[in-house]
């Protein structure tokens, strides 16, 4: 894909926000973050990216008619600052088709499960009360439906028998926090390709496999 000119959607705190900022940093990066985009006024991870004097622009869906004039709204703006990439980082606001369309294999997005399973809101929650043992985060392609795009990365941690939904938010967003940077640079080096709605790493990144069991037999 190359040089990627990106922007970054948000709607709260702007975690994710952060370790793409910080990866984007490094000298190897072919990626930067030219803008950041809130939907919420009172977004924190707005003043995360003021302090890293990266351009930010609010666009609240609720002074629009309709969701048109708002993703046209959007549009404009990407088209302003010649983005040619998108990073959804807690973006409360769905996407409608025809925009996802427009930007086909440009927009990806970190979900708190391993997609497929628990997609949308409440997510630690559900994984508590299904009883799983394993539970992580997910990068995905964006499509037009609600977390189905194809799966770029997925990193797994054990679901604890002390755990909280709150614990385990915060152990699934330091896994986040690792892999939504490593998905980012990949495509800007040209290492994924799509085929038949799943992503081949273009590289031998995966070599060295390894299974995992938990809880363990005593």
């Amino acid at each position: 894909m190359g040089y990627l000119n990106t922007a970054v959607f948000i709607s709260g705190r702007g975690s994710n926000l952060e370790a793409l900022i910080k990866s984007c940093d490094t000298l190897s990066s072919k990626t930067k973050i030219s803008l950041v985009i809130s939907n919420n006024p009172k977004a924190p991870g707005l003043f995360k990216a003021e302090q890293k004097n990266i351009p930010t622009k609010i666009i609240d869906h609720h002074l629009f008619p309709d969701r048109f004039s708002f993703e046209s709204s959007l549009l404009e703006t990407l088209q302003n600052y010649k983005i040619n990439f998108i990073c959804l980082a807690g973006f409360m606001k769905i996407l409608s088709k025809q925009f996802i369309e427009k930007w086909d294999k440009k927009i990806i997005n970190i979900h708190p499960s391993l997609l497929p399973a628990f997609p949308g809101l409440n997510t630690h929650q559900r994984v508590l009360e299904s009883g799983v043992k394993f539970t992580g985060c997910t990068v995905h392609f964006v499509d037009a439906n609600i977390d189905t795009g194809p799966i770029i990365i997925q990193a797994i941690t054990p679901v604890l028998s002390k755990d909280t939904s709150e614990t385990l938010a915060t152990r699934v967003l330091e896994l986040e926090h690792k892999i939504y940077p490593i998905a980012l640079q990949w495509l800007a080096k040209n290492k994924l390709t799509v085929i038949n709605n799943k992503v081949l790493v273009n590289e031998k990144l995966l070599e060295d496999q390894s299974f995992l069991i938990y809880p363990t037999a005593s």
